[in-house]
């Protein structure tokens, strides 16, 4: 099974997510896409505000992350800038996922699985191997095979004090 998706097929950090946005240029995806410059803001007005927070807080991630430049990032002066200009586009080094982790001997990237029930699910289902260590009801670790469980990307779920919680154990799989 291979990863489908928007952004790079070469990532360096996969968000996976259970569900895909409601449009039917979508709906046969069967790789990874990269989106062309207005194609968040599209899918945004299209399939609602829960779609806008999503790609919100990946960026926000992402801008946060520019310690360990998981993304050249230096020509945007906001997440807002780069979230328009360049995530999940050609020259992105990041993929958002509607497919199960794929877990490899190779550790060329670093997953993150949004929403303790979607990873609970993908386990249950055998979708997923790992040995998750959790860290409390919301964040788990495979450090092994470079896998993060976090709260869906949403405002409330992963909160600006959460998203520096998952920068944190993103860091701690890149020393």
């Amino acid at each position: 099974m291979s990863n489908v998706g928007f952004g790079c097929k070469h990532f360096s950090l996969g968000v996976y997510i259970a569900n895909i946005p409601n449009m039917s240029e979508y709906k046969t995806l069967s790789c990874i896409t990269p989106l062309t410059q207005d194609e968040i803001y599209t899918i945004g007005q299209a399939c609602g505000n829960g779609w806008c927070k999503v790609f919100n807080v990946y960026a926000k991630l992402i801008y946060a992350l520019n310690v360990i430049n998981i993304e050249d990032i230096s020509m945007h002066s906001s997440w807002q800038k780069y979230r328009d200009e360049l995530m999940l586009q050609p020259n992105s080094k990041i993929a958002l996922l509607f497919s199960s982790p794929q877990i490899t001997k190779v550790k060329a990237n670093i997953k993150i699985i949004c929403g303790r029930t979607y990873a609970k699910s993908l386990l249950n289902t055998g979708d997923l191997k790992a040995n998750f260590i959790w860290l409390d009801d919301e964040f788990a670790i495979d450090k092994h095979n470079q896998v993060i469980v976090c709260p869906y990307f949403d405002y409330r779920q992963l909160s600006n004090i959460k998203i520096e919680k998952l920068k944190q154990l993103i860091l701690s799989l890149t020393e």
